[in-house]
């Protein structure tokens, strides 16, 4: 997608509008033809659409429920891993589509069926599971909320007492996501025909899956999403049962296949080997080839060439006694180099969208009269069928601006409150004031993805960190505030952007406003619930959760602690020379970022952006290996057959993710329940082998 011309096209349209309209008024007859063939609301046009309740079926959310499961399970392992998580809404409408196609089917031929399944149905699906799945990664069990642990603090000497520790605990975890996950709901509500109707955002992902819905239901999408759903269970049964297989050899740390030394043992010290990971083949082949390439650069950059010359700088740049796991070791390197990649990409991206957003709006106001209010408006003659059709609707069932206010004031009240009962470092007013702000940033962030589809909310929590750390100071448990602010402010941006989306999505397959807001509410309250014992779970399974080398060691945990650590102490927690690296790498993301964006899209295409780049500055390269693999399968596959691979690539990757993540659910209850696996695979060097052999000849 072009980022770069959003705002062009849209003042465009603007500064042309009475030519536009004396256009579509001559028009021809032919022309018209043509776009009633192509209408897609011509296709239902013999179909009723169900009012707001109807939509809002106890099937859907039956199903929305067993799925926003799967989908939380498959988050949080990605979160607890990596933090590399790629859309999944191809995978909950589909999944959506065949469970409750299913269930229909089933109850016409027992002539129990009542109300037929439509899209407006799926939507709502869609929308419930996102929801839902979203809070496991806004929720921040991969981030803010578990660096809170003394897992993680541990790993440094700053900020790492009493006053700074909160451990993980399921009631706490649930109460505080209740408190602060439905205010960016209500703080977009009101603005809903402003964002859809008068800057006819895009919203990319939520037309995307709106365009997907709407094939589902026509006869020849059906039978497609038919062969899609055999091809994910294929796949989805091959990754479980790879799981399972894998699980017998890893008895011991460093057992298993995914530990196998695929380049050599001397590459695997790098962490440069393939670890037959299939969810992260299949998110390689979601996310795009420059994505994963960068991970790949950045890996070899960092593991390839500039720790091995750091390492050897030992005794002079850092102790030689300390354990390459402290942060004033070579692990101190890595953590805030990282930083310093991740703040300069965030802060270009959060500058450049928030300039995007200014200026998209002073061209708005300029040349057209526009309240942000949800009053109601006829839909004008120049508009398409479509449109036309769909502006109906949307403005049928209004949400009451007065309902939307008095929420968000009710829900702040309590939040205020109850919060520094859960955190009192985090002090009643730092709430007020992020109340205060938090409905004008999570405008300009849902304004933000609408224009490029770039949803920000890990960085307005990074300078909520950052303000609010500041403010508390050392002495005060700054760092504990932070991070708890950190989560207020990335629930409420990344909410009220997840349902700008839905109603995007809404809008194009005629589901009503009200149903997407009350299956958003739906879908938020069940990931308050869902995910938190999913995380319990992982937590209580795996003692060495968080961990540096473990199977889930928790990166953005141990990121965002030492960016809060950074707000409150400064610099002082650096080791040697690293502040100096820190500022080239800071600048140099600056620079990557501006020259992307001065070159255009077409030579964009061959420079690496520098927020995937730093990712594996501080995990290795194992996973960017995979899913450079997952990558070259699609490349191939698009070479034999592109349109096979178009329809087929996002059903096979979801099925590769969704049976390795659903895998984690039998393993953590063989882990509870005290069932280890019975055999331990480990390559060794023939040295060692030899020595081990002589151990045990003796």
């Amino acid at each position: 997608m072009d980022r770069s011309n959003g705002v062009t096209r849209r003042e465009s349209e603007l500064e042309n509008g009475a030519a536009m309209e004396d256009v579509g008024a001559k028009r021809s007859d032919v022309e018209r033809e043509r776009e009633e063939d192509e209408s897609v609301e011509k296709i239902f046009e013999s179909e009723e659409v169900p009012s707001w309740r109807d939509q809002l079926t106890l099937r859907a959310f039956i199903v929305s429920f067993v799925l926003s499961i799967l989908f939380a399970f498959i988050v949080m392992k990605l979160n607890l891993t990596t933090g590399i998580i790629p859309s999944l809404n191809v995978s909950a409408g589909l999944l959506g589509f065949f469970f409750l196609k299913t269930w229909t089917k089933l109850l016409h031929k027992s002539g129990l069926l009542k109300q037929p399944f439509t899209r407006q149905e799926n939507t709502v699906i869609q929308t419930c599971v996102v929801a839902s799945s979203g809070i496991a990664f806004s929720g921040g069990f991969g981030g803010y909320l578990f660096g809170m642990s003394s897992v993680v603090a541990n790993q440094s000497t700053e900020a790492n007492n009493s006053q700074n520790i909160k451990e993980p605990g399921l009631a706490w975890m649930i109460g505080y996501l209740f408190v602060v996950s439905f205010l960016g709901l209500f703080s977009v509500v009101p603005l809903r025909k402003i964002m859809i109707i008068d800057f006819k955002l895009i919203y990319p992902s939520g037309t995307a899956t709106a365009h997907l819905i709407n094939s589902f239901h026509t006869p020849k999408g059906a039978k497609l999403a038919k062969k899609q759903v055999r091809a994910l269970g294929k796949f989805f049964t091959f990754s479980f049962l790879w799981g399972f297989f894998q699980w017998f050899f890893t008895s011991g740390g460093d057992c298993g296949f995914v530990n196998f030394p695929t380049f050599g043992l001397k590459a695997y010290e790098h962490k440069f080997y393939f670890d037959f990971s299939a969810t992260y083949v299949g998110v390689g082949m979601i996310c795009p080839y420059l994505i994963n390439i960068s991970l790949l650069l950045g890996a070899i950059l960092s593991w390839g060439i500039m720790w091995p010359l750091i390492q050897d700088r030992k005794g002079h740049w850092y102790p030689a006694n300390l354990g390459e796991s402290s942060l004033h070791s070579l692990q101190g390197y890595r953590v805030f180099i990282a930083i310093a990649m991740i703040l300069g990409d965030g802060l270009y991206n959060f500058c450049k969208v928030f300039g995007y957003t200014l200026y998209g709006l002073y061209n708005q106001f300029r040349n057209k009269s526009v309240l942000p209010v949800a009053a109601q408006s006829r839909a004008e003659p120049s508009l398409s069928i479509d449109d036309k059709r769909r502006t109906e609707l949307f403005f049928k069932d209004q949400i009451p601006t007065w309902f939307a206010v008095t929420g968000y004031v009710a829900i702040a009240i309590i939040s205020t409150i109850s919060l520094p009962h859960i955190f009192p470092q985090l002090k009643w007013y730092y709430i007020v004031v992020i109340y205060i702000f938090a409905p004008i940033l999570a405008f300009c962030n849902s304004y933000g993805a609408g224009l490029t589809d770039w949803s920000l909310p890990s960085t307005y929590g990074k300078l909520a960190i950052f303000t609010i750390g500041a403010w508390a100071g050392a002495s005060h448990g700054g760092v504990l505030a932070g991070l708890a602010a950190c989560g207020v402010m990335m629930n409420i941006v990344s909410t009220a952007s997840d349902l700008t989306q839905d109603f995007k999505t809404g809008y194009m397959t005629l589901a009503s406003p009200r149903s997407m807001f009350v299956s958003q509410i739906i879908g938020t309250a069940m990931g308050c619930v869902i995910s938190p014992c999913v995380f319990w779970l992982f937590y209580k399974a795996f003692h060495d959760l968080g961990k540096p080398g473990s199977e889930y060691p928790s990166p953005n945990s141990l990121i965002l602690r030492n960016i809060a650590i950074l707000g409150v102490d400064g610099f002082s927690a650096l080791p040697k020379n690293c502040l100096t690296l820190c500022y080239v790498f800071f600048i140099g993301a600056v620079a990557i970022c501006g020259l992307r964006d001065a070159v255009g899209k077409k030579r964009a295409r061959f420079i690496p952006i520098p927020m995937a780049m730093a990712i594996p500055f501080y995990l290795g390269s194992y996973f960017a290996i995979d899913m450079c693999l997952g990558s070259l399968i699609l490349f191939v596959w698009r070479k034999m057959n592109k349109r096979k691979a178009d329809a087929f690539a996002p059903a096979v990757a979801s099925g590769l993710i969704c049976g390795d993540g659903i895998w984690t659910l039998p393993q953590s209850i063989l882990a509870l329940a005290g069932v280890n696996p019975p055999i331990c695979m480990k390559f060794l060097s023939r040295k060692d082998n030899v020595r081990v052999d002589k151990f045990l000849g003796s």
